[in-house]
């Protein structure tokens, strides 16, 4: 039921972040803003995949 994600900065791309997400209640592209260590700012971060 729920999927692993990842979210990627929105500035820089790089992945900082790995959560879950219930595919059934929440059916958008997640979006937060969260601490980028590699750009020392808050940034949206973006939804993305987990290869398996």
């Amino acid at each position: 039921m729920r999927d692993l994600i990842k979210l990627t900065c929105g500035s820089c791309g790089r992945a900082n972040y790995v959560t879950t997400k219930n595919k059934r209640t929440m059916t958008q592209k997640l979006e937060l803003k969260k601490y980028c260590p590699a750009c020392r700012a808050h940034h949206p971060h973006k939804e993305g995949k987990i290869s398996k």
